[in-house]
């Protein structure tokens, strides 16, 4: 049910259509054998529909199979809640399960693990409180042998803040948002490989910029291949002096000396994690819209193309044979209309001796 319900809310298909083609794919039937030879079981879909079905059923499972994977680890460290795994199981989307992730997922040694084992997250919690005065008094009581100075202590504990900020869903979400509306793309030559001749072709991109939403499929699929082909360094770009003050706007709640350190650590969390892995994602996913245009183009052209008279402006009679379901008899014009149709069956007949 849970499969149904994820397809049909991406499809509109009717119910029975997407159960009966789920056991048919279940089956190994292929999609031709499906559209074709099993219209009374789904209800008449074509292969483009039977084809987004196919599509959705294994981005479910893909999803299915990291919730499942995301839980054990969740409860092996003994931090699965009664809420988060609610959130977790009712998840739609790969990318906010995996922000629901984010928080517990064991990381690479980094600058806020290091503060952590230096035992600076008390004093983190505290600048994060945003109550406290005569911080510097404070920091005192988390020196030792690694953190020599109340400065360090403070350096340390913005680490820390930084990674919280880093893993709050609502702040990535808003800067997802601002990356989908305000996005620029632009591109700039590598000098040293602007004289080759394989780079002439990409010429319009050697100093070239666009908003991200309004860049038409071949026009990123072309950029890409530049930059993979290090031709051109593409970048993504937003106002960060407008992301960073809405980050603010969401964290800094007074005017004492944690806010300073909170601001801090939120223009070095924002340039250093927050940005970097946002801006990739937006990117990723403009390509493979990109990649779906493509294909839609590709697919119409070739359409006409096989539609095409195979054998120039003549006169076609065209024969499907079959014994069961009949032979399929078609007429063609000179210019490729249809003249007639007709389904005629074979009958053996035994000569009796």
């Amino acid at each position: 049910m849970q499969l149904l319900n994820y397809i049909k809310s991406f499809t509109q298909l009717p119910d029975k259509g997407i159960q009966n083609t789920v056991q048919l794919l279940n089956d190994d039937c292929t999609i031709p054998f499906i559209s074709r030879y099993r219209k009374e079981m789904t209800g008449d879909l074509d292969e483009v529909q039977i084809g987004e079905i196919v599509k959705y059923k294994l981005l479910f499972e893909v999803l299915e199979k990291r919730k499942i994977a995301i839980l054990k680890t969740l409860d092996e460290q003994e931090v699965l809640t009664d809420e988060l795994k609610a959130k977790i199981t009712s998840s739609n989307d790969l990318i906010a399960l995996e922000d629901l992730y984010l928080p517990f997922k064991k990381k690479r040694k980094t600058k806020a693990e290091t503060a952590r084992n230096q035992g600076l997250e008390p004093l983190a919690k505290i600048m994060m409180g945003q109550r406290a005065t005569d911080l510097k008094s404070i920091a005192s009581k988390y020196l030792n042998k690694e953190v020599e100075t109340p400065e360090a202590a403070f350096e340390g504990a913005r680490y820390i803040i930084e990674e919280w900020i880093n893993e709050r869903t609502d702040i990535r979400n808003g800067i997802r948002h601002q990356l989908e509306k305000f996005a620029l793309i632009s591109t700039s030559v590598i000098k040293t490989k602007s004289a080759e001749e394989k780079a002439q072709k990409y010429r319009d991109y050697f100093d070239f910029s666009e908003a991200l939403n309004r860049c038409p499929s071949h026009r990123l699929l072309a950029i890409l291949r530049a930059e993979n082909e290090s031709f051109i360094r593409v970048k993504i770009e937003i106002d960060d002096e407008k992301a960073i003050s809405k980050i603010e706007d969401r964290i800094i709640n007074s005017k004492n000396e944690c806010a300073v350190h909170i601001k801090l650590a939120i223009q070095d969390s924002y340039k250093r994690l927050l940005y970097p892995a946002l801006s990739n994602e937006i990117l990723m996913l403009a390509r493979e819209k990109a990649d779906d245009a493509a294909i839609q183009v590709f697919t119409k052209n070739l359409k006409q193309l096989l539609l095409g008279a195979p054998l120039g402006e003549k006169n076609i009679l065209a024969i499907d044979p079959g014994f069961k379901s009949g032979c399929k008899v078609v007429c063609l014009n000179a210019q490729g209309g249809l003249v007639y149709n007709e389904t005629i069956f074979i009958q053996m007949h035994h000569k009796m001796t």
